[in-house]
């Protein structure tokens, strides 16, 4: 295999990693507070897993107060792909197809 045709899919997923972080956490890794080495990927992963919950966006949908522990468990789980997503070596990463798969299994946890 030609470097060429692994590296577009495992540079989209890194891609893909950054968004989801961007949408759960309300921050762009153009934001002011990423300086030096603190990059958005750097924060989440210091704040994974045990204080995620302080880095979330508040705006992310808050269900009946049962629910909380669902939605921090839902949120752990999309945080953790997304920084397997973003991982330095790109044959590290995960594909787009077991992203996907990922992204079900988390939503039938969350809904169950």
């Amino acid at each position: 295999m030609e470097p060429q045709d692994w590296y577009r899919p495992l540079a989209d997923v890194y891609s893909y990693g950054i968004v989801l972080m961007e949408i759960l956490t309300r921050k762009k890794p153009t934001d002011d507070m990423f300086v030096g080495e603190l990059t958005i990927r750097r924060w989440v992963f210091e704040s994974f897993p045990d204080s995620i919950m302080d880095i979330v966006n508040v705006d992310v949908p808050r269900g009946e107060e049962e629910n909380i522990n669902a939605r921090e468990s839902c949120l752990k789980l999309l945080l953790g792909l997304a920084l397997e997503c973003t991982v330095d070596l790109p044959e590290e990463r995960l594909d787009m197809e077991e992203v996907v798969v990922r992204l079900k299994k988390i939503k039938i946890e969350f809904l169950s």
